[in-house]
């Protein structure tokens, strides 16, 4: 008994759009791309990053900025406490000199140390001494001469003489007595002054060595101050030092972020321009597939072969087609039943890669919902030009247009 069976089968162009797409997949895909163009690059260090850690790691610059100031600061420690100590003996000699002007404060009695007796001249004796024996001499002289005139008067001898020599007497042993008392006061007066002069000179003296102790103090004053500036630059320095690094270091970054940038604009082009023709074709095959799940058989062909006797002998020669239709499709060819098979992702679980064929199709591993069984085959969505969309929604792949064998693997 003849077989008659009927198949509608797409329009033309569409069999010629999907076997062009084909076409191009298969070469686009079987090109190596040379991602060398596009493979990632880090941007250099910038030279002001390399400046700043140049001078963060220079001794002086960054690392031990402080150091001279540091020993600065304890130089002039260590001379203050020196020039401290100097101030020490000015103090002791100036409380030397007002306590011998303490001494000199009184009325100056006695003949002991401070008195107006110790100021006395040595040569004060042997002057009043000498004076007084000039004195005499000049006395005696007068008297002859009273005596010279008496004799040229003829009065030598007589009362008068007597009266004038004792007249003259008195008045000499009188004048002879100012005179020592006036060498007397004149000593004491030089030894009184020498006296008020000695004490006016330890007060000064006095004075002056308390002076030198201040400025002495001063000075180390100033030493300390000028340490204790070195320790302030100490901590300054660094600071204003971390803070030029530190403004190289982000002028740096930034210019280095700006570098980075760039390179990556250029690799995303390059990314672009390399994957600019999968991503056409992938528009092309997406609107093929479009087109073969949405669009109607145009034309129907017959064809009656006459049944084999396997086919008679098992009564499957009329309902062959009908079964076969309701196992995997009724809109198909007879001798495309067993290159079709259920291959939509949405009817599968467990999906695993495991390589890609030499055409470049992908290769999975799977189970369909509700087997156990894991077979290995193509997903229908990313192989457009082999799939078929039945009256269900689902997608079926003709396996004949793919280099990739469905089969079960366990």
């Amino acid at each position: 008994m003849a077989i008659t069976e009927t198949r509608t089968l797409p329009p033309k162009f569409i069999e010629t759009l999907a076997t062009d797409y084909g076409k191009q997949l298969t070469g686009l895909t079987a090109q190596q791309m040379d991602t060398a163009k596009y493979a990632p690059q880090v941007a250099g260090q910038d030279p002001y990053q390399t400046q700043a850690y140049t001078r963060a790691g220079t001794p002086g610059q960054g690392i031990e900025a402080y150091s001279p100031y540091i020993a600065a600061a304890g130089a002039q420690g260590t001379a203050a406490g020196t020039t401290l100590g100097q101030v020490s003996p000015y103090i002791t000699a100036a409380g030397s000199q007002y306590t011998g002007a303490g001494a000199l404060t009184g009325p100056g009695a006695g003949t002991g140390a401070g008195s107006v007796a110790s100021y006395m001249s040595p040569y004060q004796q042997q002057v009043i001494d000498t004076s007084l024996a000039e004195f005499d001499k000049q006395a005696a002289i007068s008297k002859l001469g009273l005596g010279t005139q008496a004799v040229g008067a003829g009065a030598y001898g007589g009362a008068r003489h007597g009266v004038a020599e004792s007249e003259y007497q008195s008045s000499s042993d009188l004048n002879r007595a100012r005179l020592n008392a006036q060498l007397l006061q004149g000593g004491y007066g030089q030894a009184s002054g020498a006296r008020q002069q000695d004490l006016a000179n330890r007060m000064g003296l006095g004075t002056a060595q308390i002076g030198l102790g201040q400025a002495t103090g001063a000075l180390a004053g100033q030493q300390q101050q000028l340490g204790g500036y070195q320790q302030g630059l100490a901590s300054l320095v660094p600071q204003l030092q971390a803070g030029d690094i530190g403004m190289l270091g982000q002028l740096g970054a930034g210019q280095q972020a700006q570098a980075q940038a760039r390179l990556d604009a250029t690799r995303e082009q390059e990314r672009m321009k390399a994957y600019e023709p999968y991503e056409r074709l992938g528009y092309y095959g997406t609107g093929v597939t479009g087109i073969m799940g949405g669009y109607p058989g145009q034309y129907q062909s017959q064809i009656t072969p006459n049944p084999t006797p396997l086919q008679t002998a098992m009564g499957i020669g009329a309902t062959g087609a009908g079964i076969y239709g309701t196992l995997f499709g009724g809109n198909r060819a007879p001798e495309n039943i067993q290159r079709f098979d259920p291959s939509d992702i949405r009817l599968k679980t467990d999906i695993e890669f495991t390589g890609q064929s030499p055409a470049g199709v992908n290769i999975y591993s799977f189970k369909y919902k509700g087997d156990d069984k894991t077979y290995q085959g193509v997903m229908a969505q990313e192989v457009p030009w082999a799939s078929i969309k039945e009256d269900d929604g689902y997608y079926v792949v003709d396996y004949s247009k793919v280099d990739v064998e469905f089969k079960r693997l366990h």
